[in-house]
Formats: C-alpha cells, structure tokens, sequence
C-alpha cells in the first residue's frame, strides 16, 4: 500500500449549511461530480467530501451515534477491485479490523471498510468513474 491518501469525507449534519461555509465561507470551488447528497472538493491531488452524517454511517455499515462512529472516514482509492481486496487484506493482516468487507456499491463502484488500532475508518474504494494518476492522485473535473 503506498503512502497517501486521496479521499476525506467529512460527515455532516446539514449539508447545505457545509456547502455555504465551504464555497461562501471559504471561497472553494465544488467540483462538477458533486451530487445532490454529496459534495467534492479538489485538494490538489487529494479530494474533500462533504456527506450527509447518518447516510456515511450507514455506508460504513456503522451506527450513526455512539464511540464507533466519528462522523468521518478517510480514504484510499484504487486502481481496481482486486487492489481493493488486498488493501483490506493488508490492513487486516496489520492488526486493523475489517468492518465492511468489499462489495458493489449503491454509487456504481466497489468497496470496503477497515479500522485501524484506534478505531479510525478508511474506506478502501474503486472508483471506475474517476481518473488518477500515477502518483495515486484523483483528478477531478
């Protein structure tokens, strides 16, 4: 696995109230591939998403309240499903705790979910509709 991470999505209580401290607030421009319920933001090379609180817990197949979840997950994009296998493998294998294996997900992609010692979330993903480079970096329209 190498060392960097593309994606941080932030989960967020009212998304709209995000994207006005954001994009008025901070003067950062949404990206093109924002949805209705999600918000990215291009970081130079990284991307910063804004997501609706419960619909991330739901997504990492945690509850929304409670120690197990933070309201955040950082991420790690792939290349391929088969990379996203090995990631969760390696982590696991690390000493961090699978809590979403690998699946097909709602969004079109493939992904999962991991715990590291501490019990912060990354999601491992392959997303087929966005480019990267070959530093690992998402490029964003």
């Amino acid at each position: 696995m190498q060392q960097r991470l593309t994606l941080i999505t932030l989960g967020v209580r009212d998304l709209n109230r995000s994207l006005k401290f954001y994009e008025e607030g901070l003067g950062w421009k949404k990206s093109s591939d924002s949805q209705e319920a999600v918000a990215f933001f291009s970081l130079g090379g990284m991307v910063l998403s804004l997501f609706g609180w419960d619909a991330l817990a739901e997504d990492a197949g945690q509850t929304p309240a409670g120690s197990g979840f933070r309201g955040i997950s950082l991420a790690y994009n792939t290349r391929s499903r088969e990379e996203v296998d090995a990631v969760l493998q390696l982590a696991e294998k690390a000493g961090g705790k699978i809590v979403k294996p690998a699946e097909e997900v709602f969004w079109g992609g493939y992904s999962g979910y991991f715990t590291d010692p501490d019990g912060h979330l990354f999601e491992v993903a392959h997303n087929p509709f966005w480019e990267m480079n070959e530093q690992g970096q998402v490029l964003l329209p």
